[in-house]
């Protein structure tokens, strides 16, 4: 039998089925979590906003025991829930509540792949995002920043306002520039 710490867990599921997975998990009363953000998609006759997963694949589960455990297993397009190690990934309460608050309080936030390499680190100094930890860099000709969701091992960036940031030098957001 498995033991389960109460706490966030990630579900890969099949592709494209986040939302129905998400959908499923609110009928059976779990607590779920599916990041959501706006992307512009171009088709043959038009181009339209549609709301994508930030995450492919990934549904976020909040466990309290092994029933609510056994009653994700049941969930249509539920492929398995991730692991490192060998042991189930948990991600933290304040990992959560950073990709909330990026969704919420950021213009063009998108996943990206973790070969940036590491740059300044900076604190966000006012605003909805006070607080929060962060990385400068220029992406894309772009001034981002990036936030690193350490359990999962992926990179969020964001776009903000450079003046919110704090460092212990003079800021300057061209450490990466990648094309």
């Amino acid at each position: 039998m498995k033991v389960i710490q109460k706490g966030w867990y990630v579900i890969y599921t099949k592709p494209r089925h986040e939302k129905k997975v998400f959908e499923d998990l609110t009928l059976r009363k779990c607590n779920a979590y599916l990041p959501l953000v706006n992307r512009r998609s171009q088709w043959s006759d038009r181009r339209k906003t549609v709301e994508k997963p930030l995450f492919s694949s990934y549904v976020f589960v909040y466990l309290n025991n092994v029933a609510s455990y056994h009653r994700v297993l049941g969930v249509d397009g539920f492929i398995m829930f991730i692991s490192f190690g060998g042991r189930l990934a948990m991600v933290k309460d304040s990992e959560i509540e950073t990709i909330k608050q990026l969704i919420a309080h950021c213009h063009e936030v998108e996943l990206v792949q973790s070969d940036i390499k590491i740059g300044e680190k900076r604190k966000i100094l006012f605003g909805p995002l006070s607080g929060y930890d962060c990385e400068a860099v220029s992406y894309k000709g772009k001034d981002r920043i990036m936030v690193r969701i350490e359990s999962l091992r992926q990179d969020i960036m964001a776009e903000l306002p450079v003046e919110c940031l704090v460092g212990d030098d003079v800021f300057n957001l061209s450490i990466y520039d990648k094309k």
